[in-house]
């Protein structure tokens, strides 16, 4: 048996089957930064270089951009329980090839699998919600999901500095497993299906050009990191190409109903506005998660665990904010939150360009609470309002979508970062520059760079409507009687 959509839900409540999907997020997206803190082990126990030891991050990421597209038309195609299985099963066996790895080589591969799983479950996760929570209860139950997205990232590296404090880097995977397993049992017994499957054939050249396409486009825009420029580019140029053949290929299949990612989420205009808005505060913010650290370690002398601990107050004032920004945006609409995150979002980046040996510790923490808060007062309504323009149908591409770009997003603002905090230090040693000074000086103009694009947002933020226009595709809303059981276990 399967979900009615429409089926009414008592007001207040988050129904069981986001609680559990945000719990498993939470868990398999934890992962995706956990690694940040272990490659100097990596490094000594594999003996492996430095370049090598970033791939057990990059693989990831370059998983995630690879399969995502995908999961829009996988989970139209089977039921939620199979799809929240699979995920998680995969996921457990990756964490668990990870744990006993004998070789960098397999810890790489046993990455790629966690990856695997993790890449179905933030799709698996917003197309449910917009299909079993009603539209005037969307904000308060996004707001939940905030942590999921938001915490988990930013809790990865002080997890792993306080285990790598006591233990080897594969009790970062021993600690999880069990965690994830119980996650799974429980999702298992609580979970019911959402929505009936729909028949339909795979394209597998769509997968090929979403695997090359955008998996080449991240796995490009990491390689500029390595200081040279011409490889990088050639690659994220072929990528484009791929993505590009991709988008045709596209376009040609929704005559016949079987698209691997429907583009046709892009024809509405809100969508597309709040894709544009939470890619570019998504490049920010990935962007100061690679500069904060390089700055406090390597400028500073903080220690990995001490670093974490700095960062630490802004990952959670973010996730906590998450259930009032939602309620917020419920009773008052997305307006009066975006216009504000986007502002805050462009003044904490513009602080950060004033960062200087000397700067106070409690100024650093307050531009980066300041960053965290405000990107969660636009996360959660833009994120609403995008999915929330969209008929019932495209749900699952949209949050694929979501899901792809972020992943891009985040692969491009690591690599400007990184591209102009290197480039603008060289230049000035090369002119007679102690290497401190140059690189305090490329980290402000990286700073620099990213709150210019942060004006972007402020426009997007501007242009957002307060709420989805009315949509006779999405759930209904909910009504006073006693609420029924809509939901039955297959």
């Amino acid at each position: 048996m399967s979900v009615d959509p429409s089926a009414p839900t008592k007001k207040g409540r988050t129904p069981i089957v986001i609680q559990v999907l945000v719990l498993a997020t939470f868990v398999v997206i934890l992962n995706e930064t956990i690694m940040i803190n272990a490659i100097p082990r990596l490094m000594a126990d594999l003996e492996i270089t430095e370049r090598a030891a970033q791939w057990v991050s990059t693989a990831f990421m370059l998983t995630m951009a690879a399969i995502i597209p995908t999961t829009g038309w996988f989970l139209q195609r089977v039921t939620t329980r199979r799809a929240y299985g699979l995920a998680m099963g995969v996921f457990i066996a990756g964490t668990a090839l990870s744990m006993i790895a004998p070789t960098f080589e397999v810890l790489l591969i046993g990455r790629i699998i966690q990856a695997g799983g993790t890449a179905v479950m933030m799709p698996l996760l917003m197309t449910t919600l917009m299909t079993v929570v009603a539209e005037r209860d969307r904000g308060r139950v996004m707001g939940n999901v905030t942590l999921a997205i938001s915490v988990a990232p930013a809790m990865g590296p002080v997890i792993s500095g306080l285990v790598l404090q006591i233990g080897s880097w594969r009790w970062l995977f021993a600690l999880m497993l069990p965690i994830a397993g119980a996650v799974t049992w429980l999702g298992l017994r609580q979970l019911e299906n959402v929505g009936e499957p729909q028949a339909g054939a795979i394209d597998l050249l769509s997968v090929a050009l979403a695997a090359l396409g955008f998996g080449g486009l991240v796995f490009g825009l990491s390689r500029f990191e390595s200081g040279s420029y011409a490889e990088p580019l050639l690659i994220v140029g072929a990528g484009l190409a791929l993505v590009l053949l991709f988008a045709w290929r596209q376009t040609r299949l929704q005559r016949t109903g079987t698209p691997l990612l429907d583009l046709r989420v892009l024809l509405s205009g809100t969508y597309t506005k709040a894709v544009v808005l939470m890619a570019i505060a998504f490049l920010a913010m990935m962007g100061s998660m690679i500069l904060l650290p390089l700055y406090l370690q390597n400028l500073r002398d903080l220690s990995p665990l001490e670093t974490g601990m700095l960062v630490m107050p802004g990952g959670l004032a973010m996730g906590l904010l998450g259930p009032t920004v939602g309620r917020l945006f419920d009773q008052f609409g997305g307006r009066l939150l975006v216009i504000p995150g986007s502002i805050g979002i462009a003044v904490s980046l513009a602080g950060f360009t004033q960062i200087s040996l000397t700067m106070p510790y409690w100024q650093l923490l307050a531009l980066h609470i300041l960053l965290m808060v405000s990107l969660a007062a636009a996360f959660t309504p833009v994120f609403t309002l995008g999915l929330g323009a969209l008929p019932m149908n495209l749900y699952s591409h949209g949050s694929s979508m979501l899901g792809t770009l972020q992943q891009v997003a985040a692969a491009f603002g690591t690599a400007l970062v990184v591209t102009v905090m290197s480039t603008r230090s060289t230049s000035l040693i090369a002119d007679g520059t102690d290497p401190t000074t140059a690189t305090l000086d490329g980290m402000r103009l990286a700073f620099l760079i990213s709150a210019a694009l942060s004006l972007i947002v402020i426009v997007m933020a501007v242009l957002l409507p307060n709420r989805a226009a009315a949509n006779p595709h999405t759930t209904a809303e909910p009504s006073d009687e006693p609420e029924t059981p809509a939901l039955v276990k297959n």
